[in-house]
């Protein structure tokens, strides 16, 4: 993980606002216990207005700004947290995603019954469930997503009793 990277403090900031959103991605399949490392933290979140809200306060709190292969220090607003569906930013706590969707389009209010609360230091958040995650990665099909895919299904065996 990079140096500046802090998915506790991420999560703990994002919790401190109220927001309702799941943990997805690289983070969730470490909080199920895989191996492999990630460089952010991915969330899908609530677009419900008052939740929109909330984020966008947040996210100016963490100096948060889009990631910009041009270098231009773009920051999310309301009406970008709305009309788009990605948002790839970089926080004073390192990279945040934030998706409104994965999966077959799979939002929040979908996933938050796929989802389990996990405490990441002391802090409860929603987590993914292995299945679903497995899932993402395996529609996203990206070669890291693979790899990662089967050190998920071997966690999923072990839970299944299947090893």
């Amino acid at each position: 993980m990079p140096a500046d990277f802090d998915p506790a403090r991420l999560l703990a900031h994002l919790v401190e606002h109220e927001l309702r959103f799941i943990v997805v991605g690289g983070v969730a399949a470490i909080l199920h216990g895989s191996p492999l490392m990630t460089e952010d933290l991915d969330v899908v979140y609530s677009t419900q207005p008052e939740n929109l809200e909330r984020l966008s306060h947040a996210l100016s709190e963490l100096k948060a700004i889009y990631r910009d292969p041009a270098g231009r220090r773009i920051q999310p607003d309301l009406d970008r947290l709305v009309s788009i569906k990605t948002h790839l930013l970089k926080t004073e706590f390192g990279s945040l995603d934030l998706l409104k969707t994965i999966g077959p389009d799979l939002g929040y209010h979908e996933l938050l019954e796929k989802s389990a609360p996990v405490e990441v230091e002391g802090v409860q958040v929603h987590v993914v469930d292995l299945e679903q995650l497995i899932e993402a990665k395996e529609l996203a099909g990206r070669p890291k997503d693979r790899i990662g895919v089967l050190y998920l299904r071997e966690l999923l065996d072990r839970r299944s009793g299947q090893s």
